[in-house]
Protein backbone atom coordinates (compact mmCIF):
# COMPACT_ATOMS: atom_id res chain seq x y z
CA UNK A 1 0.00 0.00 0.00
CA UNK A 2 1.45 3.34 -0.93
CA UNK A 3 0.41 4.76 2.41
CA UNK A 4 2.67 2.22 3.92
CA UNK A 5 5.49 3.33 5.38
CA UNK A 6 8.81 3.25 3.32
CA UNK A 7 11.73 2.92 5.24
CA UNK A 8 15.89 2.16 4.46
CA UNK A 9 17.63 -0.14 7.04
CA UNK A 10 20.96 -0.63 7.63
CA UNK A 11 22.97 -3.38 9.11
CA UNK A 12 26.33 -3.30 9.72
CA UNK A 13 26.50 -5.36 13.25
CA UNK A 14 29.44 -7.96 12.06
CA UNK A 15 31.01 -8.70 8.65
CA UNK A 16 27.85 -8.38 6.51
CA UNK A 17 26.95 -4.89 5.12
CA UNK A 18 23.62 -5.29 4.70
CA UNK A 19 20.58 -2.47 3.26
CA UNK A 20 17.04 -3.32 2.74
CA UNK A 21 14.22 -1.22 1.83
CA UNK A 22 10.73 -2.06 2.83
CA UNK A 23 7.08 -0.52 2.49
CA UNK A 24 5.02 -1.90 5.57
CA UNK A 25 5.13 -5.53 5.56
CA UNK A 26 6.34 -5.70 1.97
CA UNK A 27 10.27 -6.46 1.30
CA UNK A 28 11.28 -4.42 -1.75
CA UNK A 29 15.16 -4.73 -1.90
CA UNK A 30 17.64 -6.57 0.52
CA UNK A 31 21.27 -6.16 -1.11
CA UNK A 32 24.33 -7.30 1.39
CA UNK A 33 27.82 -7.14 0.75
CA UNK A 34 29.71 -9.49 2.89
CA UNK A 35 33.62 -10.00 3.77
CA UNK A 36 33.74 -13.19 5.18
CA UNK A 37 35.97 -14.57 2.78
CA UNK A 38 38.48 -11.97 4.20
CA UNK A 39 38.19 -13.09 7.54
CA UNK A 40 38.63 -17.51 6.78
CA UNK A 41 42.21 -17.06 6.62
CA UNK A 42 41.42 -16.16 10.33
CA UNK A 43 38.67 -18.84 11.68
CA UNK A 44 37.04 -15.70 12.95
CA UNK A 45 35.73 -12.44 12.30
CA UNK A 46 38.61 -9.83 12.63
CA UNK A 47 36.82 -6.19 14.03
CA UNK A 48 39.21 -4.25 12.33
CA UNK A 49 38.62 -5.83 8.65
CA UNK A 50 35.31 -5.98 9.53
CA UNK A 51 34.88 -2.27 9.79
CA UNK A 52 37.10 -1.29 6.80
CA UNK A 53 34.91 -3.35 4.58
CA UNK A 54 31.34 -1.77 5.83
CA UNK A 55 33.05 1.71 5.02
CA UNK A 56 34.14 0.33 1.19
CA UNK A 57 31.04 -0.99 0.62
CA UNK A 58 28.76 1.32 2.38
CA UNK A 59 27.57 3.55 -0.55
CA UNK A 60 27.35 1.14 -2.96
CA UNK A 61 25.19 -1.20 -1.10
CA UNK A 62 22.80 1.59 -0.36
CA UNK A 63 22.65 2.72 -4.09
CA UNK A 64 21.90 -0.79 -5.30
CA UNK A 65 19.44 -0.92 -2.68
CA UNK A 66 17.57 2.07 -3.70
CA UNK A 67 17.72 1.40 -7.32
CA UNK A 68 16.68 -2.56 -7.20
CA UNK A 69 13.81 -1.16 -4.69
CA UNK A 70 12.61 1.55 -7.66
CA UNK A 71 12.87 4.25 -5.15
CA UNK A 72 14.51 7.51 -4.55
CA UNK A 73 16.42 8.31 -1.40
CA UNK A 74 13.67 11.55 -1.44
CA UNK A 75 10.88 9.11 -1.36
CA UNK A 76 12.27 7.76 2.11
CA UNK A 77 10.28 8.04 5.25
CA UNK A 78 12.91 7.31 7.71
CA UNK A 79 16.37 5.53 7.93
CA UNK A 80 16.78 2.78 10.53
CA UNK A 81 20.00 1.71 11.60
CA UNK A 82 21.41 -1.36 13.86
CA UNK A 83 22.87 0.36 17.00
CA UNK A 84 23.63 -2.91 19.02
CA UNK A 85 24.71 -5.61 19.94
CA UNK A 86 27.66 -6.48 17.76
CA UNK A 87 31.08 -5.34 17.00
CA UNK A 88 31.71 -1.80 18.10
CA UNK A 89 33.71 -0.45 15.20
CA UNK A 90 31.77 -2.07 12.62
CA UNK A 91 28.35 -0.73 14.13
CA UNK A 92 29.87 3.11 14.34
CA UNK A 93 30.23 2.66 10.27
CA UNK A 94 26.46 1.94 10.31
CA UNK A 95 25.26 4.21 12.68
CA UNK A 96 27.41 7.30 11.12
CA UNK A 97 26.27 6.58 7.62
CA UNK A 98 22.67 5.82 8.71
CA UNK A 99 23.08 9.40 10.73
CA UNK A 100 24.49 11.56 7.11
CA UNK A 101 21.80 9.97 4.97
CA UNK A 102 19.11 10.74 7.23
CA UNK A 103 20.35 14.37 8.18
CA UNK A 104 21.31 15.01 4.31
CA UNK A 105 17.81 13.81 3.38
CA UNK A 106 15.78 15.48 6.49
CA UNK A 107 14.26 11.93 7.46
CA UNK A 108 13.77 10.39 10.91
CA UNK A 109 16.56 8.54 12.53
CA UNK A 110 15.64 4.94 14.25
CA UNK A 111 18.43 3.72 15.91
CA UNK A 112 17.19 -0.33 16.56
CA UNK A 113 18.11 -3.45 18.28
CA UNK A 114 19.81 -6.38 16.24
CA UNK A 115 17.83 -9.06 18.28
CA UNK A 116 14.29 -7.09 17.78
CA UNK A 117 14.77 -7.09 13.88
CA UNK A 118 15.92 -10.81 13.62
CA UNK A 119 12.41 -10.87 15.11
CA UNK A 120 10.46 -8.47 13.02
CA UNK A 121 11.87 -9.44 9.50
CA UNK A 122 9.46 -12.37 9.60
CA UNK A 123 6.30 -9.94 9.32
CA UNK A 124 8.17 -9.68 5.69
CA UNK A 125 7.36 -13.66 5.22
CA UNK A 126 4.45 -14.14 6.90
CA UNK A 127 2.93 -11.00 8.19
CA UNK A 128 2.17 -9.30 11.47
CA UNK A 129 3.50 -11.34 14.24
CA UNK A 130 1.23 -12.72 16.92
CA UNK A 131 0.92 -10.63 20.47
CA UNK A 132 2.47 -12.20 22.08
CA UNK A 133 5.42 -13.60 19.79
CA UNK A 134 7.82 -16.24 21.36
CA UNK A 135 11.58 -16.04 19.44
CA UNK A 136 13.79 -18.56 19.72
CA UNK A 137 17.43 -16.62 18.18
CA UNK A 138 20.06 -18.67 17.15
CA UNK A 139 23.43 -17.11 15.48
CA UNK A 140 27.00 -16.87 15.80
CA UNK A 141 26.90 -14.56 18.90
CA UNK A 142 23.31 -15.09 20.45
CA UNK A 143 21.04 -17.75 21.25
CA UNK A 144 18.35 -16.86 23.05
CA UNK A 145 14.63 -17.42 24.41
CA UNK A 146 12.75 -13.82 24.23
CA UNK A 147 8.87 -12.91 24.60
CA UNK A 148 7.76 -9.86 22.77
CA UNK A 149 4.29 -8.57 23.49
CA UNK A 150 5.01 -5.80 21.57
CA UNK A 151 8.37 -6.10 19.24
CA UNK A 152 9.28 -1.91 19.00
CA UNK A 153 8.20 -1.46 22.90
CA UNK A 154 8.38 -4.73 24.70
CA UNK A 155 10.77 -7.44 24.61
CA UNK A 156 11.76 -9.69 27.22
CA UNK A 157 14.93 -11.96 27.62
CA UNK A 158 13.56 -15.64 29.44
CA UNK A 159 16.61 -17.29 28.63
CA UNK A 160 20.00 -16.60 27.00
CA UNK A 161 23.50 -18.32 26.62
CA UNK A 162 26.08 -18.29 29.35
CA UNK A 163 29.25 -19.09 27.64
CA UNK A 164 29.52 -20.46 23.77
CA UNK A 165 26.78 -19.36 21.36
CA UNK A 166 25.07 -22.12 19.24
CA UNK A 167 27.11 -20.55 15.99
CA UNK A 168 30.15 -20.18 17.67
CA UNK A 169 29.81 -23.88 18.20
CA UNK A 170 29.57 -25.00 15.23
CA UNK A 171 32.65 -22.68 14.14
CA UNK A 172 34.63 -23.98 16.76
CA UNK A 173 33.66 -27.62 15.97
CA UNK A 174 33.75 -27.21 12.17
CA UNK A 175 37.58 -26.19 12.92
CA UNK A 176 38.81 -29.16 14.73
CA UNK A 177 37.63 -31.51 12.07
CA UNK A 178 39.20 -28.71 9.78
CA UNK A 179 36.63 -27.80 7.86
CA UNK A 180 36.79 -24.12 7.41
CA UNK A 181 34.83 -20.67 8.43
CA UNK A 182 31.83 -20.65 8.66
CA UNK A 183 31.11 -23.82 9.91
CA UNK A 184 27.17 -23.88 10.13
CA UNK A 185 26.99 -24.44 6.36
CA UNK A 186 29.55 -27.07 6.26
CA UNK A 187 28.43 -28.93 9.60
CA UNK A 188 24.94 -28.87 7.90
CA UNK A 189 26.20 -30.39 4.54
CA UNK A 190 28.60 -32.87 5.99
CA UNK A 191 25.79 -33.71 8.55
CA UNK A 192 23.24 -34.72 5.93
CA UNK A 193 25.37 -38.05 5.27
CA UNK A 194 26.09 -38.89 8.87
CA UNK A 195 24.06 -40.54 11.47
CA UNK A 196 23.07 -38.20 14.48
CA UNK A 197 22.78 -40.87 16.96
CA UNK A 198 26.45 -42.30 16.08
CA UNK A 199 27.64 -40.40 18.92
CA UNK A 200 25.86 -39.70 22.72
CA UNK A 201 27.20 -36.36 23.02
CA UNK A 202 25.96 -34.14 26.43
CA UNK A 203 23.28 -31.79 26.23
CA UNK A 204 24.04 -28.97 28.19
CA UNK A 205 21.56 -27.51 30.75
CA UNK A 206 19.03 -30.02 30.73
CA UNK A 207 18.96 -31.30 34.42
CA UNK A 208 16.07 -30.70 36.52
CA UNK A 209 17.80 -28.72 38.59
CA UNK A 210 19.07 -26.21 35.41
CA UNK A 211 17.97 -22.91 34.45
CA UNK A 212 14.89 -23.99 31.93
CA UNK A 213 15.27 -21.85 29.34
CA UNK A 214 19.52 -20.77 29.34
CA UNK A 215 22.19 -22.28 27.30
CA UNK A 216 25.27 -24.12 27.09
CA UNK A 217 27.20 -25.25 24.29
CA UNK A 218 30.61 -24.97 25.76
CA UNK A 219 30.85 -28.19 27.15
CA UNK A 220 29.59 -29.74 24.33
CA UNK A 221 32.05 -28.00 22.05
CA UNK A 222 34.96 -29.42 24.15
CA UNK A 223 33.00 -32.94 24.32
CA UNK A 224 33.29 -32.91 20.34
CA UNK A 225 37.00 -31.98 20.77
CA UNK A 226 38.09 -34.51 23.24
CA UNK A 227 36.14 -36.98 21.35
CA UNK A 228 37.71 -36.55 17.92
CA UNK A 229 41.36 -36.09 19.53
CA UNK A 230 40.87 -39.39 21.10
CA UNK A 231 40.41 -40.87 17.56
CA UNK A 232 43.32 -39.03 16.55
CA UNK A 233 45.74 -40.93 19.18
CA UNK A 234 44.35 -44.37 18.84
CA UNK A 235 45.53 -43.91 15.30
CA UNK A 236 42.23 -44.23 13.73
CA UNK A 237 40.22 -42.27 11.28
CA UNK A 238 38.01 -39.27 12.50
CA UNK A 239 34.04 -39.96 11.03
CA UNK A 240 33.63 -36.79 9.69
CA UNK A 241 29.83 -36.85 8.90
CA UNK A 242 29.01 -38.69 11.80
CA UNK A 243 30.56 -36.22 14.42
CA UNK A 244 28.95 -33.43 12.22
CA UNK A 245 25.50 -35.51 12.62
CA UNK A 246 25.98 -35.88 16.22
CA UNK A 247 26.96 -32.68 17.17
CA UNK A 248 24.19 -30.96 15.13
CA UNK A 249 21.93 -33.71 16.70
CA UNK A 250 22.75 -32.47 20.55
CA UNK A 251 22.80 -28.81 19.38
CA UNK A 252 19.37 -28.85 17.98
CA UNK A 253 17.54 -30.76 20.79
CA UNK A 254 18.50 -28.60 23.06
CA UNK A 255 16.90 -25.19 21.31
CA UNK A 256 14.29 -26.98 20.45
CA UNK A 257 13.30 -28.61 23.45
CA UNK A 258 13.35 -25.54 25.47
CA UNK A 259 11.77 -23.11 22.95
CA UNK A 260 8.62 -25.93 22.86
CA UNK A 261 9.09 -25.46 26.74
CA UNK A 262 9.04 -21.81 26.98
CA UNK A 263 5.90 -21.45 24.63
CA UNK A 264 4.07 -24.15 27.25
CA UNK A 265 5.03 -22.48 29.93
CA UNK A 266 4.13 -18.94 28.76
CA UNK A 267 0.94 -19.91 27.26
CA UNK A 268 2.08 -18.89 23.64
CA UNK A 269 0.97 -20.65 20.70
CA UNK A 270 3.24 -19.50 17.97
CA UNK A 271 6.90 -20.07 17.85
CA UNK A 272 9.55 -17.97 15.47
CA UNK A 273 12.70 -18.84 14.97
CA UNK A 274 15.34 -16.24 13.57
CA UNK A 275 19.21 -15.49 13.68
CA UNK A 276 21.79 -17.13 11.38
CA UNK A 277 21.41 -20.55 12.70
CA UNK A 278 17.71 -20.39 11.86
CA UNK A 279 19.14 -21.76 8.55
CA UNK A 280 20.26 -25.13 9.83
CA UNK A 281 17.93 -27.73 8.17
CA UNK A 282 18.36 -30.22 10.97
CA UNK A 283 16.94 -27.03 13.04
CA UNK A 284 14.06 -26.40 10.54
CA UNK A 285 12.86 -29.95 10.44
CA UNK A 286 12.72 -30.95 14.33
CA UNK A 287 11.61 -27.48 15.08
CA UNK A 288 8.68 -28.25 12.65
CA UNK A 289 8.26 -31.93 13.79
CA UNK A 290 8.15 -31.15 17.68
CA UNK A 291 5.65 -27.85 17.16
CA UNK A 292 3.28 -29.85 15.13
CA UNK A 293 2.78 -32.55 17.86
CA UNK A 294 2.50 -29.88 20.57
CA UNK A 295 0.05 -27.70 18.39
CA UNK A 296 2.45 -24.83 17.98
CA UNK A 297 2.79 -22.77 15.26
CA UNK A 298 5.89 -22.39 13.65
CA UNK A 299 7.01 -19.26 12.04
CA UNK A 300 10.55 -19.40 10.51
CA UNK A 301 11.81 -16.67 7.22
CA UNK A 302 13.25 -18.20 4.18
CA UNK A 303 17.16 -19.01 5.18
CA UNK A 304 18.48 -15.92 3.21
CA UNK A 305 16.41 -13.64 5.89
CA UNK A 306 17.75 -15.52 9.08
CA UNK A 307 20.92 -14.32 8.28
CA UNK A 308 22.12 -10.49 8.90
CA UNK A 309 20.55 -8.29 6.58
CA UNK A 310 19.21 -4.78 5.89
CA UNK A 311 15.56 -6.41 5.26
CA UNK A 312 15.30 -7.04 9.12
CA UNK A 313 16.26 -3.44 10.30
CA UNK A 314 13.95 -1.61 7.59
CA UNK A 315 11.11 -4.04 8.72
CA UNK A 316 11.20 -2.48 12.31
CA UNK A 317 12.38 0.42 11.50
CA UNK A 318 9.23 0.52 9.45
CA UNK A 319 7.10 -0.72 12.16
CA UNK A 320 8.57 1.80 14.47
CA UNK A 321 7.03 4.47 11.86
CA UNK A 322 3.72 2.64 11.42
CA UNK A 323 3.27 2.91 15.58
CA UNK A 324 4.81 6.54 15.80
CA UNK A 325 7.49 5.75 18.37
CA UNK A 326 9.87 8.20 19.02
CA UNK A 327 12.82 8.78 16.56
CA UNK A 328 16.18 8.63 17.70
CA UNK A 329 18.30 11.77 17.76
CA UNK A 330 21.58 12.74 16.11
CA UNK A 331 23.43 11.92 19.19
CA UNK A 332 22.43 8.12 18.82
CA UNK A 333 25.33 5.84 19.78
CA UNK A 334 26.84 2.58 18.56
CA UNK A 335 25.82 0.87 21.60
CA UNK A 336 27.99 -2.96 21.60
CA UNK A 337 26.18 -4.23 24.44
CA UNK A 338 22.61 -2.26 23.82
CA UNK A 339 20.24 -4.53 25.45
CA UNK A 340 17.35 -6.26 23.95
CA UNK A 341 15.05 -5.06 26.38
CA UNK A 342 15.49 -1.70 24.48
CA UNK A 343 14.02 -2.37 20.72
CA UNK A 344 14.86 1.07 19.69
CA UNK A 345 16.70 3.88 21.20
CA UNK A 346 14.66 7.27 21.22
CA UNK A 347 15.97 10.36 21.40
CA UNK A 348 17.03 11.58 24.90
CA UNK A 349 14.82 13.99 26.70
CA UNK A 350 15.53 17.64 26.38
CA UNK A 351 18.41 19.02 28.90
CA UNK A 352 16.52 21.81 31.05
CA UNK A 353 18.91 25.18 30.52
CA UNK A 354 19.56 28.34 32.73
CA UNK A 355 17.02 31.12 30.87
CA UNK A 356 19.65 33.55 32.03
CA UNK A 357 22.56 31.94 30.06
CA UNK A 358 20.65 30.76 26.78
CA UNK A 359 22.70 31.17 24.35
CA UNK A 360 20.22 29.87 21.52
CA UNK A 361 19.46 32.75 19.78
CA UNK A 362 23.42 33.59 18.97
CA UNK A 363 23.18 30.07 16.92
CA UNK A 364 25.17 29.71 13.46
CA UNK A 365 23.15 28.59 10.57
CA UNK A 366 26.27 28.61 8.14
CA UNK A 367 25.76 24.86 8.12
CA UNK A 368 22.65 24.97 6.77
CA UNK A 369 23.50 26.17 3.66
CA UNK A 370 26.26 23.48 3.41
CA UNK A 371 23.21 21.10 4.17
CA UNK A 372 21.05 22.30 1.32
CA UNK A 373 24.44 21.87 -1.22
CA UNK A 374 24.56 18.42 0.52
CA UNK A 375 21.38 17.49 -0.34
CA UNK A 376 20.89 18.68 -4.11
CA UNK A 377 24.49 17.18 -5.23
CA UNK A 378 23.72 14.03 -3.31
CA UNK A 379 20.04 13.27 -3.70
CA UNK A 380 18.27 15.31 -6.85
CA UNK A 381 20.35 13.65 -8.81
Amino acid sequence: MPDEPLVLGIETSCDETGVGVVRGHTLLADAVASSVDDHARYGGVVPEIASRAHLEAMVPTIQRALAQAGVAATDLDGVAVTAGPGLAGALLVGVSAAKAYAYALGKPLYGVNHLASHICVDQLEHGALPEPTMALLVSGGHSSLLLAPDITADVRPLGATIDDAAGEAFDKVARVLGLGFPGGPVIDRYAREGDPAAIAFPRGLTGPRDAPYDFSFSGLKTAVARWIEARRRAGEDVPVADVAASFQEAVTDVLTRKAIRACRDEGVDHLMIGGGVAANSRLRALAEERCADAGITLRVPRPKLCTDNGAMVAALGAEMVARGRAASGWDLPADSSLPVTEPHVPAAPPVAHDHDHDHSSEHDHSHDHVHELSRKNLYDA
